[in-house]
């Protein structure tokens, strides 16, 4: 049995039919072609799936898509204004915080929410805030380093 899905996602109202179990991340995947957030281990564990659903950052793995019905979805792809990068996004660009890139929409969008709740966090505050946001290629060092960045950027 199909059910109706109605979001605004990035601005733009996207509709359609789904199964029950279907998952916002599979939803924002295959319905709205949206695919910079990522499956990264079906358990919600490595945070490649962070998205934010009415301003607060969720793991879109947790979430049936029903259960977003009618909410404001925030994806890595409506982060930047057009061409112009989000602060996070550049911080981490400019500070090597991508690496290989898999769980970069995650860390920016788990990045974006913590600064929106503490605009100068420590450096234990942010390690402590992405522990649910695992990054297989290296350390976190230069991750951190970007998250600071992006808090003083944003408190200018």
């Amino acid at each position: 049995m199909a059910i109706s899905v109605s979001l605004a996602v990035n601005g733009k109202q996207v509709e359609g039919e789904v199964s029950p179990n279907t998952l916002l991340v599979e939803y924002l995947r295959e319905h709205a072609r949206l695919t910079g957030t990522h499956i990264g281990c079906d358990t919600s564990q490595c945070g490649a799936c962070v998205v934010h659903v009415n301003g607060q950052s969720i793991k879109s793995c947790t979430m049936l898509a029903v259960q977003a019905n009618g909410t404001v979805i925030t994806t890595i792809e409506g982060l930047a204004d057009g061409d112009t990068l989000h602060a996070v996004q550049a911080a981490f660009k400019e500070c090597h915080g991508l690496q290989c890139g898999f769980c970069t929409a995650g860390m920016v969008m788990s990045t974006a929410d913590l600064l929106n709740k503490n605009p100068n966090p420590s450096d234990e505050e942010i390690r402590n805030w992405l522990e649910g946001n695992i990054c297989r290629c290296t350390g976190y060092q230069n991750i951190v380093k970007a998250v600071r960045h992006a808090a003083a950027q944003l408190r200018g």
